[in-house]
């Protein structure tokens, strides 16, 4: 159930985006107030879901903190498997420039990504990480081609990154229009019907997967997308 918690913090990012994204630029434009009301929509759904989960998590051996994962013990099956994959794999795959941070550092100025970006599309004002989104079609995606080399490589476990720090959910969600279901290049994303989810339970039926998700951070660590 802290997982559980960890996704639900990932969707209710975007509204620290915002604060952060007019400290930068002085202002909220039309995007962030698109972002805004999309976001806003979902307040109730997200408030009624945390409050279950920490009714959950009350109820469960470990405390909402640090100290109290200190006591969980690994699974015995990935102490043994040695050797496995994370998947970087979003929208951020469009600029393909910096890795999976791109959408951070790109509004930075100074970075070699902001830099980048800006002599690829002009003022990030102009253009925005959101408009990567319609480029993200996978049109070369080949889910057995994947599988195939999971398994020639020994891994014992498949992770694909469900939802990176840029928030834009790799599988369908109620609680976020910004999601691959929604917008991606395949309908359902990692967690729907789709071809992005068969391929490992397909091809590669001795391999371990799930999704995944990185840490939360701090208010002032939040990034600004859009």
């Amino acid at each position: 159930m802290i997982m559980s918690r960890l996704l639900l913090a990932f969707s209710l990012a975007p509204l620290l985006w915002i604060s952060t994204a007019s400290c930068v630029f002085g202002q909220v434009n039309s995007d962030d107030l698109v972002w805004q009301h999309s976001i806003a929509a979902f307040d109730k759904a997200r408030a009624n879901i945390l409050h279950g989960v920490d009714r959950s998590i009350a109820r469960g051996p470990f405390s909402n903190d640090w100290k109290s994962l200190e006591h969980y013990q690994v699974p015995q099956w990935y102490q043994d498997a040695k050797f496995g994959i994370f998947i970087h794999w979003g929208v951020y795959s469009v600029p393909a420039y910096g890795g999976e941070w791109y959408p951070r550092y790109m509004y930075q100025g100074g970075s070699d990504r902001y830099t980048h970006q800006v002599q690829l599309h002009g003022p990030v004002s102009s253009f925005g990480y959101k408009d990567y989104i319609p480029l993200f079609k996978a049109e070369q995606f080949d889910p057995t081609a994947w599988a195939e080399l999971f398994k020639e490589s020994g891994a014992r476990y498949v992770i694909p990154v469900a939802e990176h720090h840029d928030g834009f959910q790799m599988y369908p969600s109620k609680l976020s229009n910004w999601n691959a279901a929604k917008m991606g290049p395949h309908p359902g994303g990692f967690g729907g019907n789709s071809e992005i989810r068969r391929y490992p339970a397909r091809a590669v039926r001795h391999i371990k997967s799930g999704s995944g998700v990185p840490r939360t951070r701090s208010t002032q660590e939040q990034d600004c997308l859009f």
